[in-house]
């Protein structure tokens, strides 16, 4: 073999190592990926590598120390994104609380795991509630963590959102089965606290209570800033304030 061919066969083999030692192109993930389709079995994709470098989301921010007070209907919520975290099914999650007032008295108490994925999905990984009456617990029912007798994450907000979208955000069978659509973007709404712009609107139900529908404002870098039953019931709850960082 000549020098020519010899030089030539080299670059062919080295060609092929490099080829076959190539990282592999990135996955992209689904644009929906909790997407509701009653015909079919609910199987998400939940891998721990993809919530290595979560991306935050703008809509769902999940910021250590911040707190978002509401009131409405006689009830005063505080939600907090507290520095705790938890594992579920080999993810980080943040915990968050959420705790309801009337007139001062506990009356519901909740802990709810949220983590974020690389692509800027907010995954729901389950909540431990409470119900309260004169400082007794009444009820738990709705409790629910992701991995545990059978019970799935969904998303609380999408990475890329459009209108139409419908999607799981939990689901343990005949206990816990919120979904979600994206009713509206770029709307303005006013609240207590200020007037945003470039809201996004979902309308929320439980395939559980199919005849309750409560639709959701979410602003951006704030998240949830009203809240509004539409059907099956009445009731709002808006934003007084934001605390923290």
């Amino acid at each position: 073999m000549n020098d020519l061919r010899r030089t030539l066969a080299l670059a062919v083999v080295m060609l092929a190592v490099v080829a076959g030692c190539a990282a592999p192109s990135p996955t992209v993930a689904p644009r929906n990926p909790a997407a509701l389709d009653e015909d079919q079995t609910y199987e998400p994709i939940i891998d721990p590598d993809n919530f290595s470098h979560p991306l935050a989301n703008d809509y769902y921010p999940l910021e250590p120390g911040v707190t978002t007070v509401f009131e409405g209907d006689g009830e005063h919520v505080e939600v907090t994104v507290t520095a705790e975290t938890k594992v579920i099914r080999g993810i980080t999650t943040h915990v968050i609380t959420d705790q309801v007032t009337v007139d001062g008295e506990l009356t519901e108490d909740t802990v709810d795991w949220y983590a974020a994925d690389n692509f800027g999905n907010v995954w729901y990984f389950g909540e431990k509630t409470a119900e309260y009456e004169n400082g007794e617990i009444t009820s738990t029912e709705g409790s629910w963590e992701a991995g545990v007798d059978g019970a799935l994450p969904g998303i609380i907000m999408l990475a890329d959102p459009r209108v139409g979208d419908t999607y799981r955000q939990e689901f343990y069978a005949g206990e816990a089965e919120d979904v979600a659509k994206i009713y509206a973007m770029e709307e303005s709404v006013t609240v207590p606290k200020d007037t945003y712009d470039l809201v996004l609107v979902t309308e929320d139900w439980s395939l559980l209570t199919p005849d309750v529908h409560e639709r959701k404002w979410y602003a951006p870098g704030i998240g949830v800033v009203l809240e509004e039953t539409v059907r099956g019931g009445s009731g709002t709850l808006s934003l007084i304030d934001v605390v923290g960082p």
